[in-house]
């Protein structure tokens, strides 16, 4: 019987900040990871999931990106990542990439120029708010920090959706602008010939627009019943597939929380091409 490799394959997750230092600063580096890629080998890998390793402030492990195609200074350069994914590829080692599409950092210069003014082009690539009538945030949702999911910028004069830190604005992907963007990205890296994604908290991208407040009184993430598996989830990841990752020989694993027998079968059956 025919073995699917995803079915089949051996996975092994690296934290590179932990994983292995070759130059003595304390911090794991891709040089370190290179340099293990025959141990992997010897233990029967087929398959890497390399957990973000993008240019981040590192505020949230690096799940907070500020600029999808730089490698974090710390790890290493692009040139070394790229011996990387080919020293794995000569040992037939397939390597996946974390990738977090929920939210970017604080940093990344998409938001920073939407904070600049109302008008911005990319002002619309995050969630913005006006204040409730008291002045207090738009809903009661809370972050999975247990604090309100909205902040105040004074600047611009609106509150911005974050389910994660404050430092992690969520991107509105009803924008298909944004959604156009983030296409792009992941064609950037899966033209350098990567194996696939694991999705971070992809079931998160589709927010109910009425953004109604809820009656959950739980202290962290509240408003989950609004913020998972949202009204629009299943077009953005039939499209994703559509105009990206049906393209190429990959595999996509998705972080999806909150979900159902009925959820499963919609984000897992073959038709339904995702």
């Amino acid at each position: 019987m025919y073995k699917t490799y995803w079915k089949e394959s051996v996975v092994y997750e690296v934290y590179l900040r932990s994983f292995k230092d070759s130059d003595g600063d304390g911090t794991g580096d891709l040089n370190g990871l290179i340099s293990k890629a025959d141990y992997f080998s010897e233990l029967g890998i087929d398959t890497i999931w390399l957990s973000p390793v993008y240019a981040s402030p590192n505020v949230d492990n690096g799940y907070d990106i500020k600029d999808y195609r730089a490698i974090q200074h710390e790890y290493g350069t692009m040139a070394q990542w790229e011996q990387l994914l080919e020293e794995l590829h000569k040992r037939g080692i397939r390597l996946i990439m974390d990738l977090v599409l929920n939210h970017t950092s604080d940093e990344h210069p998409w938001f920073i120029d939407a904070k600049s003014c109302r008008d911005s082009r990319y002002r619309d690539f995050y969630i913005w708010r006006p204040a409730a009538e008291d002045g207090g945030p738009p809903n009661n949702w809370t972050s999975y920090l247990g604090k309100p999911a909205w902040t105040y910028d004074e600047g611009s004069g609106e509150y911005y959706l974050h389910l994660y830190n404050a430092k992690q604005p969520d991107l509105n992907w009803d924008n298909p602008e944004l959604r156009a963007e983030m296409h792009k990205m992941m064609t950037f890296w899966l033209d350098k010939g990567i194996d696939g994604f694991r999705m971070d908290a992809i079931n998160s991208i589709s927010k109910d627009q009425r953004f109604p407040d809820t009656g959950k009184t739980k202290l962290q993430a509240n408003g989950e019943p609004y913020t998972k598996n949202g009204p629009r989830i299943h077009e953005f990841l039939r499209e994703m597939n559509d105009k990206v990752f049906s393209r190429y020989e990959i595999f996509t694993a998705g972080e999806t929380s909150k979900v159902n027998e009925e959820d499963v079968l919609m984000y897992t059956k073959p038709e339904r091409r995702f």
